[in-house]
């Protein structure tokens, strides 16, 4: 699927002829003529392309086809290493100078700048602005030292394995002792069973420094890397650039060979059943393998085939998708399709199931039964007719847009083309093709592709659930049995009847009775005659994309408190009943082609609508909101299906160390709080819950449109819009009542709280340090409390990661909020091992105290600016922004213009407003939250 979607990036729909005599499958594909492509004199391949979105920034990415899989016997883990240390010096950025210039023009570090290590590469991420051309050329010696000139000290080294140590601390769990005992018949006699990226503990502690020196200069050598540059640029110059900073490095004189490691075959089948008792969720995986590496994709018949690949997956998926919306689901959701494994050169056919735990064996013969069938049976046309439709209607949507794709998105693809040869042909070249491919993929091609998948040989089964008493352990033989399956008991898949209509009444349009325009942030507003106003802003950001979202105040603080009690967990059912008199599985048939979506909400202090559509199909959108305000359907048996599934997701995740630590420290904060019903649904809580009381409520909710206000924000004719508002809107029922957002007056525990949960066998830690209550809101404290957040995020960093080594990651975040009580929250936290838990948290306190006795630095300060602007410069060029301006407008009771002056208010922020905004507020009581292990 992720190769489909990346050489998928055009098509418009409209009528096609066959061209099957002009088509010759073995053409090879070409690469995109838009991009700047070469190779070095040493090896090292580039990639340039010229890309304005976003504007004046331009996406910096280091390649390097070398990852753990490559490691010796006393390197495990260094590859990784060296990716951590590749932050912590170099040539031209001694020690954390990096990372404090590339914060001080706007990069924030793990947000922007990024890293990560797999089996087989390593890849640097760096955006920079590209309009300045000091800051691009420091951006090039900076991917130059990350692939050259990394600082290996002793010092440094060590300093550094602390970090790194913690970050495999937080890989501890069930998981990763599960995966330890399966991950051998996984991968049977390959290498990548031995080479997780992480490590081992033992050798993280323990390696000599020579052993990372020599991984560094065996493998970060020009011919295994890629040096990527996509962006509003100059080409040309860009390709001077990496001339001049690459083309002096040689390969080493006897370079180690880059081995491509085998994942061998195996005639046996492995079951692997493994449980434990912090396991969350019971999971079923069923893999085949294929005999041979992966073939490649050359020329358009293998172009052709990708696609086949891709609608196989989403035929079969439709079917599991259906089975997961029924009355009785199998499980809580389970997909298949035809992919990559672990390793770069092994695929094979993968069906997954997450299940209740009781259910496992159930769960995988739905899977087996679902690919015999389509072996014994196949598809039907009209579902091959849906799948292409659908298909068809995600490529016209990204090809409309060929011109708005952000920079990141081809980074990927030409990293990819790089790695594994993947085909980078371009949206024009992908578009032609597509509408001559399309129409010549039969029903034969999409069935035939089943009898290659299923095999009994080179065959894995993994089963992983929790270990607690009364479950019983499923057992290998009874995997084996399933696996028997006998498919003359299997009949041909049932069509359900397609909607006619989103709609199952009558609509009587309304009127408009005024219009409204607001020039400063181009909106128009609509008065429809039954009291409902629309707001909508037309922009070019994207061609075919629009946003929406209704909200009105009210939410489940008009419940009493045993009501809230009552519905909480049985909310989210509400739209599994469908609406009109149709249930899912229907309405999404009559969706294929559409791309349409809208979702109901009830929040704690307002409910609402959110959906998105492209233009053609914006009147599906319009129909779905009036169907969810007037045509709700009740079904008593879709509640137990979402009940089933919910349970299945939900019953064992207090197994895990984190989330129970979570529950039991919010639950001790409101003690006082009659409506905290919990963060999960319990036994307990699904026996109290009320599936009838929780649509009455929607329905009061949803009975008074005119309470709410609608916003609209994308490519949005006016005669349109105001065609279906004047239809679907303006015919909704209406009253001049208006509510407003609640404050029922429960707060948490007040003082000096500490509470320490001891749970899980690992030895990790989490802290929680917590200030809250009750404040004075005003816009300029709420963004002065947001910056304190993450000016705090900075020093905590430094401080404990960079100088104690004592965490992975820290944040810190400050809000303020107006609704429905005007309040304000800071929050740190971070993961840690037991025995520094309570040592950083007086650690992080004490950063806390220096802003608050002295403010913060103003480099730190202006830190925070130069980040923010860059995120604003970027975010206002988006509807996702403008439609949550709009909302947060009306939330605040505040004015959508305000973005305006975001800036300014952005650059009036002085360091005394943020050592003000922390006296303020973080010298009040607060509450500790540690989670320790259970103790032996």
């Amino acid at each position: 699927m992720k190769k489909i979607y990346t050489l998928i990036i055009g098509l418009l729909l409209f009528p096609i002829f066959s061209c099957a005599q002009q088509l010759d499958y073995s053409k090879p594909i070409p690469f995109d003529s838009t991009v700047k492509t070469g190779k070095l004199e040493n090896g090292l391949t580039y990639y340039i392309k010229k890309n304005a979105k976003p504007q004046n920034k331009v996406d910096l990415r280091l390649v390097v086809n070398a990852g753990s899989i490559l490691e010796g016997e006393d390197q495990q883990g260094l590859a990784h290493f060296i990716e951590h240390m590749c932050f912590n010096g170099t040539k031209r950025f001694p020690k954390n100078e990096l990372v404090d210039y590339l914060q001080s023009i706007g990069v924030k570090f793990g947000q922007h700048l990024n890293a990560y290590t797999s089996f087989d590469e390593t890849v640097y991420f760096l955006p920079l602005p590209s309009d300045d051309p000091e800051k691009l050329e420091k951006g090039f010696q900076i991917i130059e030292d990350w692939a050259f000139n990394t600082v290996l000290t002793s010092e440094e080294i060590d300093k550094e394995r602390g970090v790194v140590l913690e970050e495999y601390r937080l890989g501890l769990g069930a998981q990763k002792r599960m995966e330890a005992r399966y991950l051998s018949k996984m991968m049977y006699g390959s290498h990548y069973a031995e080479r997780l990226p992480i490590g081992k503990k033992e050798i993280l502690e323990n390696f000599k420094y020579q052993s990372l020196v020599n991984f560094y200069k065996d493998w970060y050598r020009p011919n295994l890397m890629s040096v990527i540059v996509v962006g509003d640029i100059d080409i040309a110059e860009m390709e001077k650039k990496i001339t001049s900073h690459f083309s002096g490095y040689k390969n080493p004189i006897n370079e180690k060979p880059r081995k491509i490691y085998e994942v061998p075959n195996h005639k046996e089948t492995f079951v692997a059943v493994e449980n434990d008792k912090e396991a969350p969720a019971s999971q079923v995986l069923l893999l085949y393998k294929d005999y041979g590496a992966p073939k490649p994709v050359v020329n358009i018949g293998d172009y052709k085939h990708t696609i086949v690949e891709g609608l196989f997956a989403s035929l079969l998926n439709k079917r599991l998708e259906e089975l997961t919306n029924s009355a009785t689901p199998p499980f809580t959701y389970g997909y298949s399709f035809y992919g990559g494994t672990f390793a770069r050169n092994k695929k094979g056919y993968q069906s997954m199931a997450m299940t209740q735990e009781d259910k496992q064996l159930s769960a995988l013969k739905v899977l087996v039964t679902e690919s015999e069938r389509v072996k014994k049976f196949g598809f039907t046309q009209g579902e091959l007719d849906r799948s292409k439709a659908q298909f068809l209607a995600s490529v016209e949507k990204a090809y409309k847009d060929k011109n708005k794709i952000n920079s990141v998105s081809y980074v990927g693809v030409y990293q990819s083309n790089f790695l594994e040869n993947e085909p980078a042909p371009g949206i024009e070249w992908t578009y032609q093709t597509m509408k001559k491919l399309i129409p010549l993929i039969e029903l034969k091609d999409v069935n035939s592709l089943i009898t290659d998948y299923l095999k009994e040989d080179n065959r894995v089964v993994i089963l992983t659930g929790p270990e607690k008493e009364g479950l019983k352990k499923v057992t290998e033989h009874q995997v084996r049995d399933v696996l028997k399956m006998d498919t003359n008991a299997i009949s041909p898949y049932k069509e359900e009847d397609a909607a006619v209509s989103l709609i199952r009444n009558d609509v009587k349009a309304g009127t408009i009775v005024k219009h409204e325009t607001n020039s400063k942030i181009g909106t128009k507003t609509l008065i429809l005659s039954n009291g409902v106003k629309v707001t909508y802003k037309n922009t070019d950001f994207k061609n075919d994309e629009i946003l929406f979202e209704a909200i009105s105040f009210g939410g489940s603080n008009m419940y009493s408190d045993a009501d809230m009690k009552k519905v909480q967990f049985a909310n989210g059912a509400l739209t599994e009943a469908g609406f009109s008199g149709l249930q899912l599985n229907s309405i999404n048939k009559f969706m294929t082609g559409k791309i349409a979506r809208v979702k109901p909400y009830i929040g704690i202090t307002a409910e609402g609508l959110k959906g998105n559509a492209t233009p053609k199909d914006l009147e599906s959108l319009f129909q779905m909101t009036y169907a969810y305000f007037t045509n709700l359907n009740f079904d008593q048996s879709a509640f137990e299906g979402y009940k089933q599934k919910q349970e299945a997701f939900f019953s064992n995740m207090l197994s895990q160390p984190n989330f129970y630590f979570q529950q039991e420290f919010y639950t001790y904060l409101n003690t006082n709080n009659p409506r905290f019903n919990g963060l999960i649904p319990t036994a307990k809580t699904w026996q109290e819950t009320d599936y009838s009381l929780a649509y009455k409520k929607y329905k009061e909710r949803f009975a008074n449109a005119a309470d709410f206000e609608f916003y609209f924000v994308g490519n949005i004719d006016d005669n349109t819009i105001e065609s279906y508002a004047t239809k679907y809107l303006a015919s909704l029922p209406a009253s001049e009542n208006r509510e407003k957002a609640l404050d029922l007056g429960y707060r948490m525990l007040a003082g000096d709280l500490k509470k320490v949960v001891n749970k899980g066998i690992d030895p990790k830690s989490n802290v929680l340090i917590m200030y809250y209550g009750d404040a004075q809101y005003s816009d300029k404290d709420a963004l002065t409390m947001q910056a304190l957040g993450e000016i705090v995020t900075i020093k905590l960093t430094e401080q404990l990661r960079e100088i104690e080594s004592g965490v992975y990651a820290v944040s810190a975040k400050g809000a303020l909020n107006k609704v429905p009580n005007s309040s304000y929250s800071f929050t740190i936290g971070f993961p840690c091992g037991p025995d520094n838990a309570e040592k950083l948290t007086a650690s992080a306190l004490e950063e806390l105290q220096k802003i608050i006795d002295n403010g913060p630095d103003e480099k730190d300060l202006a830190k925070f600016k130069e980040g923010e602007l860059s995120d604003f410069k970027n975010s206002i060029k988006e509807n996702s922004y403008w439609l949550s301006n709009f909302t947060r407008s009306y939330i605040n009771g505040s004015s959508p213009e305000d973005v305006l002056d975001y800036e300014t208010f952005v650059n009036a922020i002085a360091a005394k407003d943020i050592q003000n905004i922390a006296k303020k507020y973080l010298t009040k009581d607060k509450a500790i939250g540690i989670l320790m292990p259970e103790k032996k």
